[in-house]
């Protein structure tokens, strides 16, 4: 069965809850409970997410033992922060026993003052004027970050449909009823940076899209789609490719 097989089963079930209820509350509330159960079984408490990764390679790449990456988001509020969220599941994915990471943090204190919030490049092209510089292109060497990646992007709720009621049924109990969905989108951008030879080598882009749905059959049971997970362990797995490949 489909992920959307799986949602239009939760749906039917819910909006066949979801009229009035019939004298005999405790009768209705099991009913209800019995269909709540097969669908939350069905569903597996997991939202529908699709991600997809693309890779645009400008110059060859390769690290070594002594060498380390640097994930970087952009800062400014007011145009575009990418989540901070985002940025560290990023670095903890990516790194490993074959692939030294740098905290943001620990680098934005290593290169005071130039990724402070409030002079921080705001794009690509201001990353690379900034790169470029001598004594911060020399500092970075220093500590021993051979590449720096950029990303920018957010995950961002693009619609909503249905609703839930919830009332008392016969007897004094209360109950929920109806149907509840919505999508997420996740799209990210990577920039690599070579240090060490003060080049771009490269982008990869992260989408993925999600459903949520919350069915209403006497109990609310939220299932909801991990997108911005899901985009950020597909960017990690193609960035660690990306850095590790000599092509």
């Amino acid at each position: 069965m489909s992920c959307r097989d799986v949602l239009n089963v939760v749906r039917a079930a819910a909006q066949g809850g979801a009229g009035r209820p019939r004298p005999g509350g405790q009768a209705v509330v099991r009913q209800a409970c019995a269909a709540a159960l097969a669908a939350t079984t069905l569903a597996v408490l997991s939202g529908c997410v699709t991600a997809t990764v693309q890779e645009v390679r400008e110059a060859g790449t390769g690290i070594s033992a002594d060498e380390a990456i640097v994930v970087l988001g952009r800062k400014h509020k007011t145009r575009g922060e990418t989540e901070t969220g985002f940025v560290d599941c990023v670095s903890r994915q990516v790194s490993g026993e074959d692939l030294g990471v740098m905290s943001e943090q620990a680098f934005v204190d290593a290169t005071f003052p130039w990724f402070e919030p409030r002079t921080a490049p705001l794009d690509v092209r201001d990353l690379a004027e900034v790169i470029a510089h001598p004594l911060l292109a020399e500092r970075i060497r220093e500590i021993g970050v051979r590449y720096l990646v950029w990303i920018e992007g957010s995950t961002v709720r693009s619609s909503e449909t249905g609703t839930v009621n919830c009332t008392m049924v016969s007897g004094g109990i209360p109950a929920c009823f109806g149907f509840l969905s919505w999508e997420n989108d996740s799209n990210y951008e990577a920039s690599v940076w070579d240090v060490e030879h003060g080049i771009h080598v490269g982008r990869l882009s992260s989408e993925a899209v999600g459903t949520s749905f919350i069915p209403a059959l006497v109990v609310p049971i939220p299932i909801i789609a991990r997108v911005r997970q899901s985009a950020c362990k597909a960017l990690s797995e193609q960035l660690r490719a990306f850095l590790s490949s000599e092509a």
